[in-house]
């Protein structure tokens, strides 16, 4: 069986903006962990919340062209988002004071058991709902 990550938007724009911080050049770690899911021929999921995160920055264009790849690879599977989904991520929004999309980015990664990747700090208190890893992690 094919491994499946779901990528947080942020890790989408580091590969795209190659962006770094203080420490490190998040833009290359993610890119090498992008081209060792090609090389393993791994599968990236993602949804229209990712499309709609990523509209914030970008043109309907621009987003396209991040994608291409894994696209015409068959690397890219889009999950739905169902309405059960949708509570749920509301529900752990209230309860544990994150932001709603960072919770329904981890029940999609949990409902299709898929290894979230993220850097995103919220994500601690979610990982009873999906455990987490950085790009570097996972190299």
């Amino acid at each position: 069986m094919r491994q499946k990550f779901y990528l947080d938007t942020a890790i989408w724009r580091d590969y795209y903006e190659d962006r770094s911080d203080n420490s490190k050049q998040l833009g290359k770690l993610a890119l090498r962990f992008l081209i060792k899911i090609i090389k393993e021929n791994s599968l990236i999921l993602f949804s229209d919340l990712i499309v709609r995160e990523l509209m914030a920055k970008y043109s309907k264009e621009e987003i396209i062209d991040i994608l291409a790849i894994f696209h015409n690879l068959n690397l890219l599977v889009k999950v739905p988002i169902s309405q059960e989904q949708a509570n749920e991520a509301a529900d752990l929004h209230k309860e544990k004071g994150i932001p709603f999309g960072d919770a329904l980015h981890a029940i999609l990664s949990r409902d299709n058991k898929a290894v979230m990747v993220t850097r995103d700090k919220h994500f601690k208190r979610l990982i009873n709902i999906a455990g987490f890893k950085k790009p570097e992690d996972l190299l």
